[in-house]
């Protein structure tokens, strides 16, 4: 994976991929019904997955460059405010200090996204302005998904209008668990026509879901409805992103590119704070859907604590001597 001109590449993908939006279809039962998996081995390939695709070296340092690239930079807390959200997308427009960006020849290299809360998308596009960044909300009563319809609604409609250009929407986990699949559907394709122009990433939160079947099944009802992302936690659950989990979803948006021709964005999040971590992610999405899916168009990251450690690791790649995770704080 060359290092040269990667800056100016991350645009160049995203650019193409911009327009280029999952139609979504109606409900087809009997496809939903005909699809298996075994399970057991899927989780035995995943498990073993780190230990056979092993970088080093060079191609490491570029391999981690490339998840840099690919992250959605995240604040979903509590206590979020301008200054903090500020701070983040400081870190979004030059996620690695100059040094190492011309030490690795880098220069240009911006993240995905920064997503936020509807509340802190305005200081988020102030911050970012003039940068090409999108700005991404959460919505649909993240992180539960609880809230009446028609707020969850008003809820993405108001922030398409803050002018957020991506939305996380989260789905009803009940839809699954009582097997209503129409139901979900219908709720999903709601969620995509108040979208609008903004990209819906569809939160499965897979923790919750009972096992791999029904992450299979909730994986291709959302991409039949049209999502443009399938997500798989808000980064709340107990159990978030695994690699089990994220094999199963890769193997459904293979499928339903086989059949139907649409590319869908995956996005594993929550739980992946360490950079060796991340390429584990990346090598099973160039085994699984191959190179057309490794941009920032069709692949992120949910990641917040995840950059500090890529950039410690980059920093002893270029110096060639250890280098403490203090020195590399993400605000």
């Amino acid at each position: 994976m060359p290092m040269q001109g990667f800056g100016q590449d991350h645009v160049t993908q995203l650019q193409q991929a911009d327009g280029l939006r999952n139609a979504g279809m109606d409900l087809d039962m009997d496809w939903l019904g005909a699809l298996r998996l075994n399970a057991p081995a899927i989780t035995r390939s995943a498990v073993a997955l780190p230990a056979r695709r092993v970088v080093t070296g060079r191609e490491r340092a570029a391999w981690m460059c490339k998840a840099v690239a690919c992250m959605d930079l995240t604040t979903l807390s509590g206590d979020d405010t301008a200054a903090r959200v500020a701070r983040l997308c400081a870190k979004a427009r030059q996620p690695l200090r100059p040094d190492l960006l011309e030490a690795l020849g880098m220069e240009g290299l911006r993240v995905g996204a920064v997503c936020v809360y509807h509340e802190m998308i305005a200081p988020a596009l102030e911050a970012l302005e003039g940068t090409g960044i999108p700005v991404a909300a959460v919505s649909t009563g993240f992180p539960a998904g609880l809230s009446p319809m028609r707020l969850r609604i008003a809820e993405i409609e108001a922030s398409v209008a803050a002018g957020a250009q991506e939305i996380d929407i989260v789905i009803s986990r009940r839809r699954v668990l009582e097997g209503r699949w129409d139901a979900l559907h219908d709720e999903l394709r709601a969620f995509r026509a108040a979208c609008g122009a903004a990209h819906m990433k569809a939160i499965l939160a897979t923790g919750e879901l009972g096992g791999l079947h029904n992450v299979a099944r909730a994986a291709m009802v959302a991409m039949m409805a049209g999502a443009d992302f399938i997500k798989t936690s808000t980064g709340k659950e107990p159990v978030n992103a695994t690699l089990p989990v994220t094999l199963v979803m890769l193997r459904m948006i293979r499928d339903y590119h086989e059949r139907t021709g649409w590319r869908v964005g995956m996005k594993p999040a929550g739980g992946i704070s360490k950079a060796g971590e991340a390429l584990a992610y990346l090598a099973m999405l160039h085994e699984e859907l191959g190179r057309d899916w490794m941009s920032p168009g069709l692949f992120r990251f949910g990641a917040s604590s995840l950059l500090a450690d890529i950039e410690r690791q980059l920093e002893q790649h270029v110096s060639g001597r250890p280098s403490a995770a203090w020195r590399h704080g993400i605000g």
